[in-house]
């Protein structure tokens, strides 16, 4: 390779040229499988749902990473699934395969060695097997209950034998099969949330009532509570408010810092339901604590009553902004 040749490969015009060919390859891969998607997609998902046990995938190399994502994604998602190393199964892991289970295995080729205990496995006790790879004539599609073939496509690499463009098409596909079967279930958010508890993902999706300081720590007057006394109850509680409630305990108004300045002018002689904010801005329980952060954001305040919608419009709990950013709700 001359010195002139190695400066153009070299310069950074052409490695931003490889990465969008690689990606425009990979791309064009992606079309080429939603285009070849038929009745064995459809057979696949409902092979899966007349499961009674897991998913198993399996797959050799960058196969194998592949299912791996794939495997997580189907179990975060509302499917059961595990993934079984095909070298591993050989070696007395094929006892994690039961006949209540599907197997889903990857192989581009279809012919990787690695998969064919694993497959005769499946056989040998009937258990359904959906196979994927890209050769329908391949050992591993010729086994299957289900094969589903992925569309010749390139390879992104300039030698054209790099995993690239294949490994994508069976990740996406592995996407395509599980937002199918969530769908089918009407997996919802709250669903997803009960999988994902930690990190940013389980932030987002908590409820009020997860954040909430409850009954027992409430800012609480009856609206005929002389303004020291509900004062002192400010003071006390810590949250910089005050609810008010009426003779039977429903949430009436709020006193908050603005309300105080607003009535400094004889204030010691009110009492909280001549200063106190009325109909102030409250929330459900099971409403989302982003929507919870969204209103006092808008509103500029930062408190929110919780009002059960079974208590009668009395207060459940209340919710500080600083509950919600500790907890990472943004």
């Amino acid at each position: 390779m001359t010195s002139s040749t190695t400066e153009t490969l070299n310069a950074p015009g052409a490695f931003v040229a490889t990465g969008r060919r690689v990606i425009e390859m990979e791309a064009g891969g992606l079309s080429a499988l939603a285009a070849s998607l038929d009745g064995a997609f459809t057979r696949a998902v409902e092979l899966i749902l007349a499961a009674k046990g897991r998913v198993i995938v399996s797959g050799m190399g960058k196969s194998g990473h592949v299912g791996c994502k794939i495997t997580a994604t189907l179990a975060s998602t509302g499917t059961p699934a595990q993934f079984v190393h095909p070298a591993e199964a050989s070696h007395g892991d094929l006892g994690m395969v039961t006949p209540a289970d599907v197997v889903l295995v990857l192989s581009n080729s279809g012919e990787t060695p690695e998969l064919s205990d694993i497959v005769a496995h499946t056989r040998r006790f009937g258990i359904p097997l959906i196979g994927v790879a890209s050769r329908a004539e391949s050992t591993l599609l010729r086994q299957s209950d289900v094969a589903i073939v992925l569309p010749q496509a390139p390879e992104a690499c300039a030698t054209g034998i790099v995993p690239t463009t294949s490994t994508t098409m069976t990740l996406a596909l592995g996407d395509a099969l599980a937002v199918a079967l969530m769908e089918h279930r009407r997996f919802t958010p709250e669903d997803f949330r009960a999988f994902h508890p930690g990190g940013k993902l389980g932030a987002r999706l908590a409820r009020v009532r997860d954040l909430m300081h409850g009954a027992a720590t409430l800012p609480l007057v009856p609206d005929t509570t002389p303004m020291p006394e509900a004062l002192l109850v400010i003071s006390r509680a810590g949250f910089g408010v005050v609810g008010v409630t009426d003779a039977q305990g429903r949430l009436r108004g709020i006193v908050t810092d603005g309300d105080l300045r607003r009535h400094m002018d004889g204030l010691l002689a009110r009492t909280a339901g001549e200063v106190m904010t009325a109909d102030p801005q409250t929330i459900a329980p099971d409403a989302l604590a982003a929507e919870a952060l969204g209103l006092m954001n808008g509103r500029k305040i930062t408190c929110l009553f919780v009002l059960d919608p079974d208590g009668d419009g009395r207060p459940a709990g209340i919710l500080h902004i600083h509950d919600c950013l500790r907890a990472g709700v943004a």
